[in-house]
């Protein structure tokens, strides 16, 4: 398995297109630009299955894959699937029940892998992403929907804020999704997060590979 370095803020895409070839074009752009990791995105996976795993593994030997594969219910089984796929790191929903955290957690240790707990409609965050980190998850997903920033006329500011709330409340790396681009990155590392998404800013880019570079170059200096 292939374990992200959290000793700097990582960039990781969402490929989340529907069609295998289409994301496969983009993947190698934003991964030879130096992408941290490689996500196979919840529409990819609906459209293609757990082939589209299996197809970036063979395409990008060397890289970290996540599968977004949103668990929510049969966790072991679905982890063990994604596993096998070559996937290193597994998203389930934080909202579940401990029980199905709890199998899916023990089926990702058989397998060396990491499961990330997405906290996307979870009502009171701290707390749950407190019992989350006990339960033994390795990363904390604050996901906030574009749709929802929207409708809840939710801003950068207010998850920035969250992302900080919690960065300072538990003792494990926070990746932070939700519509980010080359002018919301920067604040979302200074709040705290540790692995930085970003989809359509790059996917669906003029250019996926300077859009990349742009992205990491920000990080870059963030850090410094």
């Amino acid at each position: 398995m292939r374990r992200p370095d959290f000793k700097r803020p990582l960039l990781q895409v969402a490929i989340d297109l529907t069609d295998l070839k289409e994301a496969l074009r983009i993947a190698s752009e934003v991964y030879s630009a130096g992408a941290d990791i490689i996500e196979a995105g919840t529409p990819l996976i609906k459209s293609t299955g757990i082939k589209c795993i299996k197809v970036f593994r063979e395409e990008f030997p060397d890289a970290i894959i996540l599968a977004d594969m949103k668990i929510v219910d049969a966790s072991a089984l679905e982890v063990q699937m994604a596993a096998n796929a070559g996937a290193d790191i597994v998203t389930i929903m934080g909202f579940i029940d401990n029980s199905s955290i709890a199998m899916a957690i023990e089926e990702a240790r058989r397998n060396n892998i990491l499961i990330q707990a997405d906290l996307m409609y979870v009502v009171n965050v701290v707390k749950r992403a407190k019992e989350l980190v006990n339960l033994g998850v390795d990363v904390i997903g604050l996901h906030v929907g574009v749709d929802v920033q929207k409708l809840k006329g939710i801003s950068i500011a207010d998850i920035c804020y969250l992302v900080k709330e919690v960065a300072e409340r538990i003792n494990k790396p926070i990746s932070v999704a939700g519509g980010l681009n080359k002018y919301t990155v920067e604040s979302m590392v200074k709040a705290g997060a540790k692995i930085i998404v970003v989809g359509s800013a790059i996917v669906r880019s003029n250019n996926p590979r300077k859009a990349t570079r742009e992205i990491l170059e920000l990080l870059q200096r963030v850090q410094k």
